[in-house]
């Protein structure tokens, strides 16, 4: 089955001094409403300086660009090198007001188009005891995951 999927950004991450945002279009600024409720946020965005053959075709990585970790299959990492670019952050929300968002911890580069944003529910985003491999003990350490 050949299906192709034509996808839009819904805007983009500008980062200004020491500030991120998330620069909605103003298209979608009705579809903000009530996410200043929320604490934190989910943005989904694409990897897009990595658009290109080689990086979409590789499947294998060192986790966090470490040879010292074992070579690991895209899928059982967070590496921005995969067939499709897609990339997923938790962010906090620190303001909305008109179609910006100010974020902290969105790990986006400045200019990443920004796919879709949802909020994060803590009752079903955190899972209780979740874990990662033993052989990169920093993912399973509360640490890493900053609120």
């Amino acid at each position: 089955m050949n299906t192709q999927f034509f996808v839009k950004p819904i805007g983009w991450v500008r980062k200004r001094q020491d500030q991120v945002m998330v620069e909605v279009e103003e298209l979608y600024q009705a579809a903000l409403l009530g996410l200043e409720q929320y604490s934190h946020i989910w943005v989904i965005y694409w990897f897009h300086e990595n658009d290109n053959p080689r990086e979409r075709s590789t499947l294998q990585v060192h986790p966090c660009c470490n040879p010292g970790n074992p070579l690991t299959g895209v899928f059982a990492a967070r590496a921005p090198v995969r067939p499709n670019l897609i990339g997923l952050s938790a962010a906090r929300l620190i303001l909305l007001e008109g179609c910006r968002l100010l974020v902290e911890d969105l790990d986006a580069r400045e200019g990443t188009p920004v796919l879709d944003i949802k909020p994060y529910l803590p009752v079903s985003d955190a899972v209780s005891g979740a874990k990662g491999p033993e052989l990169l003990p920093h993912l399973n350490d509360a640490q890493w995951n900053k609120d």
